[in-house]
């Protein structure tokens, strides 16, 4: 049997979400930020289940919590969490060549045994989810995170050299090695590497990396990327790195990308240094885009952009300034089920 990642503007059953555990994540300032993060990561929730079922998984600690703040139309599912991003912990949706669905579960180990993280919790969620779900496990042996990967859904997937062949993820493991199971797994026949992340991403709370703020494809042959047009901010080099990586390499079946640039916020710095805002991040369903705002110059422009790029979807945008302040965005913490491909 074979497997093949859709592309994630394919239809959808559902979207699966983690809510956040009292002082789970580093990135917690202890001055109510974890209270904010609840309720964004609520409103995420929510405004999902507008549009298509949405399931979030809860601490027992914290499920009197996450009912009071979700709307009755989202389910919620009592299970142990140590963090909230579910797009890492949580499988990675796929069609076997029946058109089914099945579940990737990759290993999860704190984002490369991070000193901060705990993972025991969330090493477990690829399979309970999956069993959830009702859909057939293919186990991966790949240390790897969902929002470490990328597809277009068209052969495609793009990663970073700091991510998959980091060492202490997967030590002794080469770019072939990695290829390989991506390959078999996502059903993609080729993959694109980027050198690096964005720098916040990079630093002690980041998961040294992550492509999903780096790149998105709204179409077939059409790639989005994270534009840093401020030379002042050290994303300006990496996003220059990008885009000359997209430059250097084909679609699948050798076409020149449609390279779009989906432009940074102008705002460049928070408390903690500079930020790693991106509307990359974003998260596409069944008739919408929820996407981020940060109360920016920049947001208008940014979300006409996408407007553009998803003709007919409605386009929802939340303040992700909480949830980056936690360490991520929406896409992160949100992990779209597809439905099952009919025909075969």
């Amino acid at each position: 049997m074979s497997w093949t990642m859709p592309p994630e503007t394919a239809p959808q059953d559902r979207v699966w979400m983690s809510f956040p555990v009292a002082d789970s994540t580093a990135m917690d300032d202890g001055d109510g930020g974890q209270d904010e993060a609840r309720r964004t990561w609520a409103g995420v929730a929510n405004e999902i289940s507008r549009f298509e079922p949405v399931t979030v998984l809860a601490d027992p600690a914290e499920v009197e919590t996450a009912r009071g703040l979700l709307d009755d139309s989202v389910e919620l599912l009592q299970v142990p969490l140590d963090d909230s991003w579910l797009r890492d912990s949580g499988p990675t949706f796929v069609h076997a060549d029946d058109g089914s669905v099945h579940a990737v579960t990759w290993v999860f180990n704190g984002w490369g045994q991070q000193e901060w993280a705990s993972w025991d919790k969330d090493a477990l969620l690829g399979p309970l989810v999956a069993e959830r779900a009702g859909t057939p496990r293919v186990d991966s042996q790949l240390v790897n995170e969902g929002g470490g990967i990328v597809i277009d859904g068209d052969g495609t997937v793009v990663v970073t050299e700091t991510v998959q062949l980091d060492p202490d993820r997967n030590p002794g493991l080469g770019k072939a090695d990695v290829e390989r199971e991506l390959i078999e797994k996502l059903g993609v026949s080729q993959v694109i590497w980027l050198k690096r992340g964005l720098t916040r991403d990079s630093e002690r709370f980041g998961t040294r990396g992550h492509a999903d703020i780096l790149v998105a494809f709204p179409s077939p042959g059409t790639v989005l990327v994270h534009t840093q047009r401020n030379p002042e901010h050290p994303d300006f080099e990496i996003s220059r790195e990008i885009r000359e990586t997209l430059e250097n390499t084909t679609t699948a079946d050798g076409r020149p990308w449609r390279i779009v640039e989906l432009p940074a916020p102008r705002t460049l710095r928070d408390e903690s240094g500079f930020v790693d805002y991106s509307y990359i991040n974003h998260l596409v369903v069944n008739g919408a885009v929820i996407a981020c705002r940060f109360e920016d110059p920049g947001d208008e422009e940014a979300l006409a952009v996408l407007a553009a790029e998803y003709p007919g979807r409605e386009i929802v945008a939340l303040d992700a300034r909480p949830i980056f302040a936690q360490g991520g965005g929406i896409h992160c913490i949100t992990q779209q089920q597809p439905s099952a491909r009919t025909g075969g």
